[in-house]
């Protein structure tokens, strides 16, 4: 201990002492203290720990895809900030209100800051054609506008495309814009192609960002859109009807949401149209549906319960289609009327449990198809699967919620730095009981749980501090999720 104390003090006397011939050197001295060392370096970090380690869970299924068939919903995304765009728009802040569709600018104020002051996402069907087509023009001129591809089905398709050994087939609107900014690999059927683009508004925000009395606490987007032909999903019978000549081994349907904005009249028979389409593709091709933001309890009961989800083999959605799926079927957890920051892990699990009990095939003898299930949310993401269906799913929701990291980071890999583990690290498998209490292990992060023939399958997922675009993740991470994950072929009933 004295060696240590006369060591400090000879060190103050020299750096006194040569104070008065270099007056630089302390502050050099103090910088040299400071850099690290290797004597001195800290351990690594969580996140730096979740990064490494998916690097060795991350592993490509025994079976891969070759062929996957992507519709219907398509168009140009214009992104631009909500907050400026607004004000260039003359509109004064206020006070927030949800509205199921937007007839005016006054409904599109209240409802993005409804959802702006929650963080939460949402879209909306803008029924006035030419005023929206002047906030469209507006917004394509505001300084800083960037024009990206647009729809669930388009943002999959391009996600799926980035691996080589995939040939995709793109059916929706596509038109010469969103043509040209389409990745190479993408087929498109000529039957797809129209003369003029669809074009959606996408209003971001950013985390702590402030509008009169209200502040966002994450950050996420506001979209809306004046888009008849998604609307009406006019590209499904066509996407179907190519399918006979692709062959696909996988199919993603997305866009039912669309139709929600079109009047109860219109989508009752739509969907049961659809559902006969989506009934013709033959039996050996699992079929992916793709969620996004409701409103009409009736619609998403028509398609939970009678409709779409018992013939489709999966199904992708984030937190707020969860609950609202759950509140519009009276399921667990119905009450909430949000979840109020991070969702909870047993409540997630115990509505995932419910669907798949359902709606599902969880029991051997249902005539429903669905056994998968992807959940993402900002913090973690569940994948929740009947047993004896799916492999390789602790790959596949790592290389989710790796993916989530680095395409709101704008970067190729992780880069521990930029990003925050924000999942809880102690939960519990259930809101009620029995339930078990589990646990995060940074060295292998994905955290496995059984209830009945459900598995479940958690990852967390590295927060990017400061995002560049939210728009498109939940489409790149069901999309990536897809591509780690091999479905079991399954015996005929005799």
């Amino acid at each position: 201990m004295w060696r240590k104390a006369a060591g400090a003090a000879l060190l103050a006397l020299a750096v006194g002492y040569f104070y008065h011939t270099n007056p630089e050197l302390p502050e050099q001295v103090i910088q040299y203290l400071s850099l690290p060392h290797p004597s001195t370096q800290s351990d690594p970090t969580l996140e730096q720990v979740i990064s490494t380690a998916w690097e060795t869970l991350i592993t490509a299924p025994a079976s891969q895809w070759g062929r996957v068939a992507v519709g219907v919903n398509a168009c140009v995304d214009v992104v631009v900030s909500g907050i400026g765009l607004l004000q260039a728009l003359a509109v004064d802040p206020g006070l927030g209100r949800d509205h199921e569709v937007l007839h005016s600018k006054e409904d599109l104020k209240e409802a993005f800051i409804h959802y702006m002051e929650r963080g939460s996402a949402a879209e909306r069907f803008f029924t006035d054609k030419e005023v929206f087509q002047r906030i469209a023009r507006a917004a394509a001129e505001y300084p800083g506008a960037q024009l990206y591809v647009g729809g669930n089905a388009a943002l999959i398709g391009q996600k799926l495309a980035t691996y080589p050994q995939l040939m995709v087939l793109l059916c929706g609107p596509v038109g010469p814009k969103l043509h040209e900014m389409l990745d190479e690999q993408i087929v498109v059927p000529p039957e797809s192609l129209q003369e003029t683009d669809e074009y959606h508004l996408i209003l971001e925000y950013k985390a702590g960002e402030q509008w009169g009395a209200t502040r966002a606490p994450q950050a996420n987007r506001f979209i809306f859109s004046h888009d008849v032909s998604n609307g009406e999903m006019r590209a499904l019978e066509m996407f179907v009807a190519s399918l006979d000549e692709f062959q696909p081994d996988l199919v993603v349907l997305s866009g039912l949401h669309m139709m929600e904005g079109q009047g109860r009249q219109m989508w009752e028979q739509r969907l049961k149209e659809a559902v006969a389409a989506i009934s013709d593709v033959r039996n050996a091709v699992p079929v992916h549906l793709e969620l996004a933001s409701m409103t009409d309890k009736d619609y998403m009961n028509s398609i939970m319960q009678e409709q779409v989800m018992p013939i489709v083999t999966s199904i992708g959605l984030n937190e707020q289609e969860l609950l609202f799926l759950s509140q519009a079927g009276t399921g667990p957890h119905a009450e909430l009327a949000s979840w109020g920051g991070i969702p909870d892990v047993g409540r997630v699990s115990d509505i995932l449990l419910w669907v798949l009990e359902q709606h599902g095939r969880s029991d051997p003898e249902s005539e429903a198809d669905l056994t998968r299930i992807h959940f993402h949310t900002l913090a973690y993401h569940v994948l929740a699967t009947v047993d004896g269906h799916w492999a390789n799913q602790v790959a596949a929701v790592a290389a989710g919620a790796r993916v989530a990291s680095i395409q709101a980071c704008g970067l190729q890999s992780i880069d521990a730095s930029k990003v925050v583990l924000r999942a809880p690290l102690e939960f519990h498998s259930s809101h009620g009981e029995p339930r078990e209490k589990l646990s995060l292990n940074p060295t292998e992060p994905v955290t496995v749980w059984h209830r009945g023939n459900v598995t479940f399958h958690l990852a967390p997922v590295l927060v990017c501090k400061q995002p560049l675009r939210t728009v498109g993740l939940g489409d790149a991470i069901s999309a990536e999720g897809l591509v780690y994950s091999e479905i079991r072929p399954q015996l005929p009933f005799l």
